[in-house]
């Protein structure tokens, strides 16, 4: 009986820990961990999440250069960047006259990165998103595209981000839905929640557009002072 006891201990142990990985992305280990899983599979990254350039300019490209509504000099921060996906997504796009900034803590990742989207005018950091290293007030939109479920701390990484988001910019982000959602434990914000939550951090004009199977899309304002409107 003991014996049975311990497989079953085990079985549970490993079935935990191939969730903490596969679908977690070991968030609950910490950062570092979560960067050294994104250095090791950096080479594979794009053919994993198989990234259609097409649908990528139309949902992704086109809809952020529409909401800077062509305006020259943009600045646009873009966390959690990846290999660039959102640089690529604006690239070739004539209206879109801006500058990229894409932030990303993994340095494999940022060294595709600056490869794969030559066109776009991109700045790539090394960073957290958990504080960023700008000023308040500092761009004309921010984004993060299935960043937040995965970070240590994504309800400080939400708040940096509006932080330095210009009053009267947009912040666009995904937000992990679906059943496996509920059980990233601490990480997601439940669709119910999400107008409330970024309400109170200043944020209005809230709407919420089903995306992926896995994910919304969340576009929110900053809102202008009281005495600018």
């Amino acid at each position: 009986m003991p014996s049975a006891l311990w497989i079953i201990a085990a079985l549970a142990a490993v079935a935990l820990l191939t969730w903490e990985l596969w679908i977690c992305e070991g968030a609950h280990f910490g950062r570092r961990f979560v960067v050294w899983l994104y250095e090791i599979s950096a080479r594979r990254y794009d053919g994993i999440k198989q990234f259609d350039p097409d649908w990528e300019r139309r949902f992704l490209g086109e809809s952020v250069a529409n909401a800077l509504g062509g305006l020259d000099g943009a600045l646009l921060l873009d966390v959690g960047a990846g290999t660039g996906r959102l640089a690529r997504a604006l690239e070739g796009l004539r209206f879109f006259r801006g500058t990229v900034f894409s932030l990303e803590p993994a340095r494999r990742m940022i060294a595709l990165g600056r490869r794969q989207a030559p066109g776009v005018p991109a700045r790539w950091l090394r960073g957290w998103g958990d504080a960023l290293p700008f000023a308040a007030d500092a761009f004309d939109m921010v984004t993060s595209f299935e960043v937040l479920e995965f970070t240590p701390r994504p309800r400080a990484v939400l708040s940096e981000m509006v932080r330095i988001l210009a009053p009267g910019g947009w912040l666009l982000v995904s937000n992990r839905v679906g059943w496996q959602a509920r059980w990233i434990l601490g990480k997601t914000i439940p669709r119910a929640a999400v107008r409330d939550r970024l309400s109170g951090l200043g944020l209005e004009d809230v709407e919420v557009d089903f995306w992926q199977v896995d994910y919304d899309l969340v576009w929110a304002r900053k809102a202008m002072p009281a005495g600018a409107r």
